[in-house]
């Protein structure tokens, strides 16, 4: 049935997918100069626009560095983020097929998992890398944003939803014991 708690489980951890579009990653801000201030966000997809500046306390602005400026390629973490996202909503609909849904749910639990560890160790130390190229002999503050925590939720969705599997799967194998 649809209305099964691990239902609610995997269209949370999809929310949570879905989410890693719109929020950033991570914010870098680097003193460039003295009166001067960096700053630069790395969001799964690159967002060019009009940005804000903000002027800092003696007048200088800061200056906003787009992604796109910066050679980092997202596409492997995009097509993840697709690939998961796809799978918790199908597994939502897998509701009949019990132990293809434990599978679908437990190999969508890995591949965030992998997901997770190419974020915080591939992504964000690359782009700190490459500003580091682009400025030298200056140090960078990182800032973790909402976007790096959303795999994490995601991940706990998918544990979740497999233990609430399991214990329907073990629940139907007692009741035909029974017959």
């Amino acid at each position: 049935m649809i209305q099964r708690i691990q239902t609610l489980w995997l269209i949370f951890a999809a929310a949570c997918m879905g989410l890693c579009f719109v929020f950033p990653v991570a914010s870098y801000s680097i003193d460039y100069t003295e009166n001067q201030q960096v700053v630069s966000q790395l969001n799964l997809v690159s967002k060019d626009g009009p940005h804000y500046s903000i002027a800092l306390a003696n007048g200088e602005p800061r200056v906003e560095l787009f992604q796109s400026q910066v050679d980092v390629s997202m596409w492997p973490l995009v097509a993840m983020t697709c690939v998961i996202l796809a799978m918790a909503v199908l597994c939502i609909f897998l509701y009949r097929k019990r132990t293809l849904q434990m599978r679908m749910v437990a190999v969508a639990f890995l591949l965030n998992v992998v997901y997770a560890f190419l974020l915080f160790f591939w992504a964000v130390d690359a782009y700190a890398d490459q500003l580091n190229a682009l400025f030298t002999q200056t140090e960078q503050q990182v800032t973790w944003g909402v976007g790096a925590f959303l795999p994490l939720a995601s991940i706990v969705f998918f544990f979740l939803a497999q233990r609430a599997i399991r214990k329907d799967e073990a629940l139907v194998r007692a009741a035909d014991r029974l017959r």
